[in-house]
């Protein structure tokens, strides 16, 4: 189907000068036009935030006097001290855990594996905040299993489950890739040597993820550290420094407090991507173009082992899932345990109404309209298109918002565009900024997807469109869209539901009228309206997995009846 346009341009009169000439100027308005979008937007919505979010340190009482103080003072130290240790601890429980899972996925004949790995990508599609909820229903003071926690679970151990609950689906996802590229000839030159499991696993297997594993523990670590939505629904009086900040903007209006606590965040995440990104190039030093592809033999007992470690986390991820659907169908906890909808009826028992909802379902879905054809378009002039400085520039600020945590972005936000004296600043609290925001936070991810896509196709299509004198546009519209629409609509599954999860970034940017469902999940729960949090926080859950389910079966459907050629032989 793809190659039609070329046939039909192949009988055709080479064309007159003009027309090449016109081609060429539309071609390079297309090329640079897109580019130069992308990066106004990124110094928009991203370099100026964080810009005005440090300028406004320097408002600190007192100047860096007054910042020394601030840093050194005894609170700070213990909320510090606080932050450290349940983000160290997050990153020790989850990442052996994610570790273990990722290999009996990628390293044995366990049954079940879709269903395991379904399970364990709930906790991506639901607020942060519903682990906590699910937790204070099972462990909390009128919790069915409150003897299990004789001192309570708020406190740093609600705080630490329902972090594990949270970032484990991230370093899942990093360690089963990782698990998945092995080269079979250093497990066969082990096993000719006479080295049993572990010898291997020790001197092939862990030697060929450890980069992963370090990279995962830089993201479970910055994503624990800059975490509020959880410590504010179960942490008690163990308060963390995302807490603060947030209560500084937020509560007590002491906006140069938190610029300083966001910045202090900040340098973590920035230490964790600058290591992360020069152990990459270390690891991929190492990768010989020459490896085959490693299948593990069949092993009872090793298989065995594994199905019962994967299925013991899938079902603890899977429990507290039901725990907090299940309380949203329950009338009143945990006297009165008859089935009843009525925390579903937002407009009385939440008082949030159905706005939040529909709020947040019209950010997701303009975030994935909008955000899917600008990062998949600018990904593909990155990959087939050479612009200089000017490309290393744009790809420099493509990678900056991995490293730029939610909370530090939206407060960036709110320092740059509520400035009185910004032209923008008419869009806060408006859902344009909103959307602004989550195609800037979420862009990384989703331009390494459509980079991945793009890297699998053959060179040559680009260069037969240039014989051929066909424009940069239709080549792209015609051939590489239609190629790529699994990695397209992956990259709208991704932007849709992370947005519709968000709060970190988007709570500080919504006004009454644009107030979204996520926020609403923290709004209602510190009320103390704990069930219409749960119903709100299981409908988010619910609406996100139906948009991905119905988006697999479209993208099955496409390379099922649209792409042959994927899976027909040479």
């Amino acid at each position: 189907m793809s190659s039609l346009p070329y046939a039909r341009s192949v009988a055709q009169p080479a064309q007159p000068a003009p027309r090449r000439a016109q081609a060429a100027l539309l071609d390079a308005l297309f090329a640079r036009g897109v580019k130069l979008l992308m990066v106004v937007l990124l110094v928009v919505g991203l370099a100026l935030p964080l810009i005005a979010m440090l300028g406004k340190v320097v408002e600190v009482q007192n100047g860096l006097a007054g910042v020394w103080q601030f840093v050194s003072s005894s609170r700070f130290l213990w909320l510090l001290g606080n932050s450290v240790k349940v983000s160290l601890s997050t990153v020790a429980l989850v990442v052996p855990l994610a570790y273990v899972f990722a290999y009996a996925m990628q390293r044995s004949w366990i049954p079940g594996k879709r269903l395991l790995r379904s399970i364990s990508l709930l906790p991506l599609m639901a607020p942060s905040m519903l682990s906590a909820i699910a937790l204070i229903y099972l462990f909390g003071n009128q919790g069915m299993l409150k003897s299990w926690f004789p001192d309570g679970i708020y406190g740093f151990s609600g705080i630490l489950l329902g972090q594990a609950f949270y970032n484990f689906p991230m370093a899942l996802m990093i360690l089963v890739s990782a698990l998945g590229l092995a080269d079979a000839r250093l497990y066969d030159a082990s096993v000719s040597m006479g080295a049993n499991h572990w010898k291997t696993f020790v001197n092939v297997t862990w030697p060929g993820t450890r980069y992963a594993v370090f990279a995962a523990s830089c993201l479970v670590f910055t994503q624990t550290i800059t975490n509020f939505g959880i410590p504010v629904v179960i942490g008690g009086d163990y308060q963390v420094l995302a807490m603060e900040a947030y209560k500084s903007v937020v509560g007590q209006q002491k906006f140069s407090e938190g610029a300083l606590i966001g910045s202090i965040l900040l340098v973590p995440a920035l230490i964790s991507f600058a290591v992360d990104a020069w152990m990459r190039r270390l690891r991929g030093s190492q990768v010989s173009s020459q490896a085959a592809t490693y299948v593990a033999p069949r092993n009872r007992v090793r298989d065995t082992v594994l199905l019962l470690a994967a299925g013991a986390i899938a079902l603890a991820l899977l429990s507290l899932v039901l725990v907090a659907v299940g309380a949203s169908l329950i009338n009143f906890w945990p006297y009165d345990l008859s089935f009843s909808l009525r925390h579903y009826d937002f407009e009385t028992s939440g008082g949030v109404g159905w706005l939040a909802y529909r709020n947040s379902l019209t950010l997701a879905g303009l975030t994935a309209l909008i955000g899917t054809p600008i990062i998949f378009t600018c990904a593909y002039l990155m990959e087939k298109t050479r612009g200089g400085w000017f490309d290393g520039l744009l790809r420099l600020l493509c990678m900056l918002p991995m490293a730029v945590p939610g909370l530090v972005m939206g407060l960036g936000y709110v320092f740059f565009f509520n400035h009185p004296g910004n032209p923008l600043g008419g869009m806060y609290g408006g859902i344009a900024l909103m959307v602004l925001c989550c195609v800037m936070r979420f862009l990384t991810p989703a331009q390494m997807t459509a980079t991945t896509a793009l890297r699998q196709l053959n060179d040559e299509i680009e260069a037969a469109s240039l014989s051929l004198k066909v424009p940069l546009a239709t080549t792209y519209w015609r051939v590489t869209v239609p190629i790529c629409l699994p990695a397209l609509l992956e990259v709208f599954r991704y932007l849709f539901v992370s947005s519709m999860t968000s709060v970190s970034a988007l709570i500080f940017l919504y006004s009454p009228d644009t107030v979204l469902a996520a926020v609403a999940v923290l709004n209602l729960d510190d009320s103390g309206n704990v069930g219409a949090a749960a119903a709100l926080a299981s409908l988010i859950l619910l609406t996100s997995a139906l948009v991905s389910v119905a988006l697999y079966l479209i993208s099955r459907g496409l390379l099922v009846h649209t792409q042959h050629w994927r899976s027909a032989r040479v």
